[in-house]
């Protein structure tokens, strides 16, 4: 399968899928690190259709990701 090597795939908590436990470890805490740092926030963009704004600049969708999503017609999406 990979170089000759024959190796399960295990499925583990928060859907990760690795072949080891290192692995699964070390993704598992880059994961978290993401989520903690939101390291995340410059890949996406705030669309507020009540303002009829598009927020791009990584600085405000952080603001709005904290002030403006409780409020109905603000969504986040990925710039890709």
């Amino acid at each position: 399968m990979m170089g000759g090597q024959d190796k399960v795939w295990i499925h583990y908590r928060k859907d990760i899928i690795a072949a080891d436990v290192s692995s699964a470890i070390f993704l598992s805490s880059y994961l978290r690190h993401g989520a903690i740092h939101r390291l995340y926030i410059p890949c996406l963009e705030v669309i507020d259709l009540q303002r009829y704004k598009v927020v791009k600049q990584a600085v405000k969708v952080k603001v709005c990701l904290i002030d403006r999503m409780h409020i109905p017609f603000v969504f986040a999406v990925c710039k890709n």
